[in-house]
């Protein structure tokens, strides 16, 4: 299993970024998939998530109204739009698989598989 994160860079506050996180060796159409992300000095945090088996969506607070993750099941991937990006959405985010029941649940050990992470640093 493999997952590719992509998409991430530095942008001013206000802008907008879209992750994806493409898969091999998974279908992640079976499977509930999440944006995590990480600050320095921070723990892992969940940011969102998506159960690919029923379609729903996951955020936490801080994302609310700003964030939104969506499947392509077409091309193995998810993504996360961001939208009104602060400065406080900085750090380096990671997509990861679970098993469905997993889904809206967002402890770290929850998840099977982990990509590599990408960037986004959100600075004026």
């Amino acid at each position: 299993v493999q997952l590719v994160e992509s998409g991430g860079g530095l942008v001013q506050p206000g802008s907008s970024l879209r992750l994806s996180c493409k898969a091999s060796g998974i279908t992640l159409g079976y499977f509930a998939v999440a944006w995590f992300r990480q600050a320095p000095g921070n723990k892992r945090e969940g940011v969102s998530c998506i159960d690919n088996s029923d379609g729903n969506t996951y955020y936490v607070e801080a994302v609310k109204g700003r964030f939104t993750i969506s499947s392509d099941n077409a091309k193995n991937t998810v993504y996360l739009q961001m939208d009104s990006l602060k400065p406080e959405d900085t750090a380096v985010y990671y997509c990861a698989v679970g098993m469905p029941r997993v889904a809206g649940h967002f402890g770290p050990n929850l998840y099977d598989h982990w990509g590599q992470g990408t960037q986004v640093t959100v600075s004026s």
